[in-house]
């Protein structure tokens, strides 16, 4: 069995934008049947343990995704070590992770820069909908989205899967 390579979204608080990439990302590699792919997420400022926010479950349960069991953690050490690519949602998460874990930079990029191989940092950011309304969360689950669909074909041709 080949070795699972391993994908860790990373955002802010864990609990909208890398946690509705995960569960986004997850049902898009059943789909395409790349069982050998893990996902997961994290946040770099995860205070307290809490869930997903209200608006991100029920953006994902009109998706058909159950998110009400997500727990929003904190990024590790050994979180950085496992991943074989790590994809934040703002340059600013990019900056955090390269200067606590300089050792794992080749490895982290904005999911927009690492999709779309831009070297302009202009607008790399998927905007944080923490606060707003459902129209927000929608709006930041299909932008999510589409640049998932991107990545399938690029991992497969990256990691030859």
């Amino acid at each position: 069995m080949a070795h699972k390579k391993h994908i860790l979204f990373i955002c802010t608080g864990n609990t909208c934008r890398s946690s509705m990439a995960e569960a986004l990302f997850r049902r898009m590699l059943k789909e395409n049947n790349m069982h050998n792919v893990e996902v997961d997420s994290a946040g770099v400022a995860v205070f307290l343990p809490s869930g997903a926010s209200e608006n991100a479950i029920e953006v994902m349960r009109r998706k058909g995704i159950d998110l009400s069991e997500h727990r929003a953690k904190q990024v590790t050490q050994e979180d950085i070590q496992q991943a074989d690519l790590i994809l934040t949602m703002t340059v600013g998460h990019r900056e955090r992770l390269t200067r606590l874990y300089p050792y794992a930079a080749d490895k982290i990029f904005t999911l927009k820069e690492y999709i779309s191989n831009e070297t302009d940092l202009h607008d790399l950011d998927i905007l944080d909908p923490f606060g707003g309304d459902i129209h927000h969360y929608e709006q930041c689950a299909d932008e999510i989205y589409h640049c998932l669909e991107s990545l399938i074909p690029k991992i497969k041709d990256e990691w030859g899967l």
